[in-house]
């Protein structure tokens, strides 16, 4: 089968480090940590306090103030970086055929808050069963692919993928597959999360992944540290318009790099642990790069899943050497998760943008907060600690894995005509 080739030409963005995708490139480059503690909900009697929160959101600044009542916050989250992106590639369902545009969109978990206010207010009652009309469709994870597609009129493919961290990653494969098959000429693909609440802090917190460091949040997100405790929660949404490139050449659209390929795999060895050797980080780097046609060699960043969990940083990194052998020594390696923390579901979709701008600018944004060198990792290998890197980035690999041994990859490579 001739497979079309697929391209990127929007590109919108709402996280702990910036509210816009310029704002958020801007972030990550000047090496901001979007951990502070948490204004959400009181959190003085949690063992963490703190998370990556979006800072200065108003939903009635995006969207009516009575439909944003309608709508969970990572729906609200979704509709604004889809807006961006639409904007930004000047898509419209008035000027194009709204049948072959699609929304993929995903998230890992939903409307954990709009479900924790719910049960708890009639938890709180007398029993007799008062819930919103609005419950189940502000809660259901899909929503927000729903809620994207009736905003802008796009009658194409619209569903959710749900993989835990690796959801959105997902969701930007199913959307290259569909384009490169010819089911669809563009899709908006994303993710998008917000469950910084009491249910989901203290969730995290019972199976000890989160970061307890209190009395610095700042620095608590410490992958490949000596230190790191854990990761540190973050929300926010992103948004890519993926196109057909015979399409966006015909409309004259800009366009910011190319989608080389994607890979997906399981661990099937832990519900939340990693493989100890990195045997599905392996395999999915290894299919991805088998997808794109690729060779090891031809990646010059990596922009690693790199949570701060003591286990995972190590397993990831063994997986790269697995994978790339001497040339994972020539590689530039970062994780922005360090400024980020970590967005669950809207993960993979954040850190394919940074992807998505290492190419574009040739510029690698940097793994933050490192003070101890790990024994158990090879510092021969360029974590671009503290400081962003001038590189020139050929291509990047975005990597995403989650709960359930999922595991994701996308490599995205300069245009080329």
């Amino acid at each position: 089968m001739n497979f079309k080739r697929v391209v990127v030409t929007g590109i919108g963005a709402l996280t702990p480090v910036g509210n816009t995708a310029s704002e958020y490139w801007s972030g990550l480059t000047n090496g901001v940590s979007g951990a502070d503690f948490i204004t959400l909900f009181d959190a003085s009697k949690f063992k963490t306090r703190f998370a990556c929160e979006v800072k200065g959101f108003d939903p009635v600044a995006y969207l009516d103030r009575k439909e944003a009542r309608k709508i969970d916050r990572f729906t609200q989250f979704a509709l604004v970086a889809s807006d961006e992106a639409v904007k930004d590639s000047g898509i419209s369902a008035q000027t194009m055929n709204p049948d072959r545009i699609g929304v993929i969109f995903s998230s890992g978990i939903g409307g954990l808050i709009t479900f924790q206010e719910e049960v708890m207010a009639y938890a709180k009652g007398d029993g007799t069963p008062r819930f919103n009309p609005f419950f189940i469709p502000k809660m259901i994870l899909d929503i927000a692919a729903g809620q994207i597609s009736m905003r802008h009129g796009f009658r194409g493919p619209n569903f959710a993928v749900v993989s835990a961290c690796a959801s959105s990653t997902h969701a930007i494969i199913e959307g290259f597959n569909y384009i490169r098959m010819g089911k669809a000429d563009i899709i908006v693909a994303g993710g998008s999360e917000a469950v910084i609440c009491d249910a989901g802090v203290a969730g995290f917190n019972a199976m000890k992944a989160l970061s307890e460091r209190n009395d610095d949040p700042k620095t608590a997100s410490r992958p490949f540290d000596k230190d790191r405790d854990g990761f540190v929660m973050g929300e926010g949404s992103g948004a890519l318009i993926l196109e057909d490139l015979d399409h966006a050449l015909k409309r004259g659209a800009k366009i910011y790099c190319e989608i080389g390929g994607g890979g997906a795999t399981a661990d099937a060895h832990h519900i939340t642990a990693p493989h100890p050797e990195g045997l599905g980080a392996i395999n999915v780097m290894r299919v991805t790069l088998e997808d794109a046609g690729m060779l090891p060699e031809d990646i010059d960043y990596i922009n690693v899943h790199g949570t701060s969990t003591p286990l995972g940083d190590i397993a990831e990194t063994k997986a790269i050497l697995g994978v790339f052998g001497d040339h994972a020594y020539d590689l530039n390696i970062s994780s922005t998760k360090s400024m980020t923390g970590h967005l669950l579901g809207a993960a993979g979709v954040i850190e394919a943008i940074a992807c998505i701008n290492a190419v574009i600018h040739d510029l690698i944004p940097p793994t933050i907060n490192h003070f101890t060198e790990d024994p158990g990792l090879d510092h021969k290998l360029n974590f671009t600690f503290l400081k962003p890197q001038k590189k020139t980035v050929r291509a990047a690999l975005s990597n995403t894995f989650g709960f359930g041994g999922h595991n994701a990859c996308v490599i995205v490579k300069k245009y080329a005509r």
